[in-house]
């Protein structure tokens, strides 16, 4: 595709009709630009996967033509998936001091620091890259320095909003520009691509600087140990939360890694000053129980948090019970319900007072919700509107308002590329996307052969057998059975199926049970067949054979 020839358009991989796993391109004539590269939690639908990631195949084998990555800002998922997926692009990483913060301790877990090429772009920067006129524009948001960015091309002008709010007190880096904004409608907008979240709820946000008072206001009245969990990223959160132990005269802990890096990068790029060393979790057991507060990682229930294990009484440096509280200073992440749920029962079970964002003001969205969203529309007037980051109803609400206020809005999904160049935005194609599971240093496809195995294995168990066999195929010895998580410890069962195993190993015809491949399969038959009866399941059977 030559200048001639060529167009402006948008191609989401990642994080168009779904929340989480953002990873968007920019074509503009023959060049690429990525935005984003975050990854998701799998949930329910996917309980044999932890994490998850888009699938980069088409864009890795387009790198020749990628100029950069551009991040938004530092929030999982919009960052997380670098470190599993740069090195099928190897390209240049743009970010600002804190994200770059946040990116550089992922690299250097991963032994990449020193190839991946991260230049720190400060906020306001404009920057060029290729035919790509960019420019970063401060927006609110539940993290440090989070940018809206701005591509100005040949074609027109857009603006990719990342995540953001309109907050007139963020307590923690500036306010949305909206001055910036509106003098970008003035110069012309083509499209908007746009966050949806909140696309569904009404009215405004909220300040975080009212959360802040109300959870002075309450610590202040509390008795015994005092724990709070939040988002680990919101460090104007983190901020008030340990201005408010301090003012109750309590001296504060952080429970949990992530919460421990994000402070370290917060340090770094010189947020928290008013905030004194907290105190090492290890010694925070040793403090009365009127002068400690806890800030602890585990507000979406993960199995593996801080709050977790404290709600289980298996954390080993400390506990809560009759006479603390707990407070949730976060919302509830679609597909978390139950584990949060579990978490909070542990912990009333513990005696612990849990309260949430249900009955005290002690969280507010990061996202727009509707009245900030027609605000926006308002001062860049976009010709054209985009919908993404949120599932199918979300980004309806959005394209429903975006045409209340005056853009036309087009719905795309992932994998769809939108040219917005020409006389009207249209899809043109579809390219290739998908999910990989990560699996350790592996990235494995969330539809193929192994993961259904494990799928499989997870409802169905799996049954393995081991026997010896002399040249003859007449087995020696018995055959050893181990079905765990189908039979119980002691279980006679296994014996049954193993006699039967072998009487119906017995009866195979002679001249198969000398060839090891045809009697594997025929033995693995049997074994299915064996297992079938008595327990009426279809595991997954598995047969290590010995030829003696």
């Amino acid at each position: 595709m030559n200048a001639a020839t060529g167009d402006l358009a948008f191609l989401p991989l990642g994080g168009t009709g779904e929340i989480g796993m953002n990873l968007n391109v920019y074509r503009c004539d023959d060049a690429l630009l990525a935005v984003d590269c975050g990854l998701g939690f799998a949930g329910h639908d996917n309980p044999e996967v932890d994490v998850m990631v888009p699938d980069p195949a088409w864009l890795a084998e387009r790198r020749d033509r990628l100029l950069g990555l551009v991040i938004t800002h530092a929030h999982e998922d919009h960052i997380g998936a670098v470190v599993h997926l740069w090195r099928q692009f190897r390209c240049r990483i743009f970010a600002t001091p804190f994200a770059a913060a946040v990116l550089t301790r992922k690299l250097t877990e991963a032994g990449m620091l020193q190839e991946v090429p991260l230049e720190v772009t400060l906020p306001r920067t404009r920057f060029r890259l290729g035919p790509f006129d960019c420019e970063f524009l401060p927006v609110t948001h539940s993290i440090p320095e989070a940018q809206a960015l701005v591509l100005r091309t040949r074609h027109g002008t857009v603006l990719h909003t990342g995540d953001w709010k309109l907050d007139p007190d963020p307590l923690i880096g500036p306010r949305t520009d909206e001055d910036a904004f509106a003098k970008l409608g003035e110069e012309g907008v083509l499209a908007m691509v746009c966050d949806s979240t909140n696309a569904m709820v009404e009215g405004h946000s909220g300040s975080e600087s009212e959360v802040r008072r109300n959870l002075a206001a309450l610590i202040r009245g509390m008795s015994g140990r005092v724990a709070v969990t939040g988002f680990a990223s919101n460090v104007a959160r983190l901020e008030s939360i340990a201005l408010a132990g301090k003012a109750a005269g309590r001296q504060v802990a952080l429970f949990g890694r992530s919460l421990r890096n994000i402070e370290t990068a917060a340090r770094d790029c010189g947020y928290l000053k008013s905030i004194p060393p907290f105190v090492p979790q290890e010694d925070a057991g040793y403090i009365p129980d009127e002068e400690l507060l806890l800030i602890c990682t585990g507000s979406q229930g993960e199995p593996r948090s801080a709050m977790a294990k404290i709600a289980e009484d298996t954390h080993p440096d400390i506990a809560l019970g009759e006479g603390d509280t707990v407070i949730f200073s976060s919302r509830r992440i679609p597909g978390n319900e139950q584990a949060i749920q579990r978490v909070q029962d542990g912990l009333a079970r513990r005696g612990c007072k849990v309260m949430t964002d249900e009955d005290h003001m002690v969280h507010v969205s990061g996202h727009p919700a509707r009245d900030e969203l027609k605000r926006l529309y308002a001062l860049v007037k976009p010709r054209y509107a985009v919908p993404v980051h949120g599932e199918w109803r979300h980004m309806q609400e959005h394209g429903a308002l975006a045409r209340d206020g005056g853009a036309t809005p087009f719905l795309i999904e992932d994998g769809d590329v939108l040219r917005l160049s020409g006389n009207r935005p249209e899809v043109v194609e579809g390219v290739p996307t998908g999910r990989l599971a990560v699996d350790g240093d592996r990235l494995l496809p969330i539809d193929g052969a192994l993961i259904a195995a494990r799928r499989r294995m997870m409802f169905n168990g799996m049954v393995v057998a081991s026997l010896a066999v002399d040249a003859q195929g007449r087995v020696l010895g018995e055959p050893q059975i181990s079905a765990p998580g189908l039979f119980e410890p002691g279980d006679a069962e296994p014996a049954i199926v193993a006699a039967e195993f072998r009487r119906a190993l017995a009866d195979l015809p002679a001249a198969l049970k000398r060839e090891d491949d045809q009697l594997r399969e025929a033995a693995r038959s049997v074994l299915r067949k064996a297992v079938g009866k008595r327990l009426r399941k279809r595991p997954m059977v598995e047969v290590h054979l010995l030829r003696v």
